[in-house]
């Protein structure tokens, strides 16, 4: 028997279909990476951030992970993702190291996350702002995954508006220079380095996976919903980025707080960036409700492998009592034995017991 056969059965409701995961990959994605990342890749490559976003999103890098989570999905339609594969193809301790490493990794992202939120909402009580998203967001998660996917559907229009307002805005502004497009002087490493700080906001594809036992028919579905997700990400942040470096530069963009938002102002639309704020702080509320998506179903993938576990352990228990048992029936038959030859000096025979 495979080890993928001794996994737990699925209990949880299949309601997710193909537009339904890829939108909750997409809100994985579409997260605070895209606020803030391109700022550290412009410092490492220049113009040639571009290079370095598609290295990451279209090439080697993104594509080939999100489709090796793809069809170990698709292969082992159960929550729990990382933890789930690595206990059926390697064994229990790789599979829970791995869990317990998603978990605690993720769990310091949600934290992050949650503080990005409060920087973004209400800076002088951050912590207190952050506290209440996790709640909030935990409440709707304990909802069920439909709730979930339709409080996502709400951000994901939310933040593809405010990014689509950003590039729209910047755009006809009549600001936009091409020339910052050219490509200047840059090394492979600072064309690698840009790609790894851009996988950042690639980042989240591989929800999607964590949620299997929750998706229709998940053999056919998310191998379909994870590059759907995955390029639609890809042609947001290629506007985006396109539209940033031309009306910034990459010099400027280099420096940056908040590319975003000096975007727009830049563009002489300063009056907007209020709402390019708020667009973050919704895109790292879809962030949050992702990781905590995650975290909560790895947990319940790892709690139903230790009741296994447990579970074994009491039927090994069981069958060293039923040995341990007979053993000291014998011992107890030798011993008496031993005492009624000793008790009767006149015996010359060796006495021979044999224990029931």
């Amino acid at each position: 028997m495979s080890r993928s056969n001794i996994l737990p059965v699925s209990s949880l409701q299949r309601r997710l279909g193909t537009a339904d995961a890829a939108i909750i990959g997409l809100g994985s994605m579409v997260g605070a990476g895209i606020f803030v990342a391109l700022t550290p890749a412009a410092a490492a490559a220049g113009s040639w951030l571009l290079v370095g976003l598609a290295v990451a999103g279209a090439g080697a890098v993104a594509y080939c992970n999100a489709m090796s989570s793809a069809w170990l999905a698709a292969h082992h339609p159960q929550s729990g993702g990382t933890y789930v594969y690595g206990r059926a193809r390697l064994g229990d301790f790789w599979g829970y190291l791995a869990g317990w490493s998603f978990v605690v990794g993720k769990t310091a992202s949600c934290a992050a996350m949650a503080l990005t939120v409060g920087f973004y909402v209400w800076p002088a009580q951050a912590h207190a702002v952050a506290v209440a998203a996790v709640t909030a967001l935990t409440a709707v998660n304990y909802r069920g995954i439909q709730k979930s996917a339709q409080l996502t559907r709400i951000i994901v229009a939310i933040v593809l508006a405010v990014l689509a307002a950003v590039v729209t805005i910047v755009a006809t502004s009549g600001r936009v220079d091409a020339d910052h497009l050219n490509l200047g002087e840059a090394s492979i490493f600072g064309v690698l380095q840009a790609a790894g700080l851009l996988f950042f906001a690639f980042a989240g594809y591989a929800r999607i996976a964590t949620l299997g036992e929750e998706v229709r028919d998940p053999a056919r579905t998310i191998p379909r919903a994870i590059p759907v997700a995955l390029g639609l990400a890809l042609v947001v942040y290629a506007a985006v980025a396109v539209t940033v470096l031309a009306v910034l530069g990459p010099d400027r963009l280099a420096t940056a707080a908040a590319p975003l938002a000096d975007a727009v102002r830049a563009s002489g639309a300063g009056g907007f960036e209020p709402v390019v704020r708020i667009g973050a702080a919704v895109a790292a509320l879809g962030s949050l409700l992702s990781l905590i998506l995650g975290v909560s179903r790895t947990t319940l993938a790892m709690a139903r492998g230790a009741s296994a576990w447990i579970d074994r352990l009491r039927s090994s228990g069981a069958r060293l009592d039923r040995r341990s048992r007979r053993l000291s029936r014998r011992a107890r038959a030798r011993r008496a034995a031993g005492r009624a030859v000793v008790a009767d000096p006149r015996s010359r025979h060796r006495v021979r017991v044999t224990a029931p």
